[in-house]
């Protein structure tokens, strides 16, 4: 099953890092969100991707065309041009990942990419994400309730982070712990990490389509959408703070997503 990455778009919320990089490519512990995605679906065995390329494309085309070429040992022959990684070097990163990078247009919005990639997609159920979510979802349980209700498309459902963070104290006011953003019953919104069926493609007019207004809205009055409700974690990347949080995560070794070895 292909899963689809949408990639394109313009990340004006994280401009300070979105100037020379598309928001996708924007780094997590030294990698970019989109690698940390792509590695939650490999680890549970989805490993085809079709990502959306838009807004600058050719940073992550560059990326993928030179992963796992330029890290790690080298050897390089001058004379003849050759470059030979090092087999084995852990400082390799290579993965058995199968990456259809597409370009759906700098301008074209969310369903309209979809819309592009009809050919490409076939006549199968395909998986799909935003490139700025991250997640400890069970993907496979994900596939497995969607193929029982036999509708044409599910969402998950996750319950977002609070916006302000929270406070634990005692009776005489002292303070006892500083609660970073917790995920509470704030209800539920659409956290990606979608199934679709190919029927879905049809109903799109063109690139100025919308995914949530002009396919999944009115798919929901269809009565044709379920949602999976992960109660776990989930966190997008949609300021610089929440790009913080994440990489702290990350770097203090307590990112749940992380679901890889």
């Amino acid at each position: 099953m292909k899963v689809v990455i949408l990639a394109g778009g313009l990340g004006t919320r994280l401009s300070e890092e979105t100037v020379n990089v598309p928001k996708p490519m924007v780094e997590i512990g030294g990698m970019p969100i989109l690698w940390h995605i792509m590695k939650i679906y490999a680890a549970q065995g989805f490993d085809e991707f079709v990502v959306a390329l838009g807004y600058k494309g050719d940073v992550i085309k560059r990326f993928f065309y030179d992963y796992g070429r330029l890290r790690g040992s080298l050897t390089i022959d001058l004379a003849g041009g050759d470059l030979r990684p090092h087999a084995g070097d852990p400082g390799s990163l290579r993965e058995s990942w199968r990456v259809h990078l597409m370009e759906t247009g700098r301008e074209t919005l969310t369903a309209g990419r979809l819309k592009r990639l009809k050919d490409f997609l076939g006549d199968e159920p395909f998986m799909l994400t935003y490139g700025d979510g991250v997640s400890n979802i069970d993907l496979n349980a994900l596939l497995a309730y969607h193929r029982a209700h036999g509708r044409l498309g599910t969402i998950t459902a996750v319950r977002p982070p609070a916006r302000f963070g929270g406070l634990d104290f005692g009776e005489n006011g002292e303070i006892r712990e500083f609660i970073e953003k917790p995920q509470i019953g704030e209800g539920w919104i659409n956290g990606g990490f979608m199934v679709l069926e190919p029927e879905i493609l049809d109903r799109i007019p063109g690139d100025d389509s919308a995914l949530e207004g002009d396919v999944l809205e009115p798919l929901s009055r269809e009565r044709a959408l379920m949602a999976y409700r992960h109660e776990g974690y989930w966190q997008c990347m949609d300021t610089l703070r929440d790009r913080r949080i994440l990489n702290d995560m990350w770097e203090t070794g307590d990112a749940p997503w992380r679901i890889w070895e």
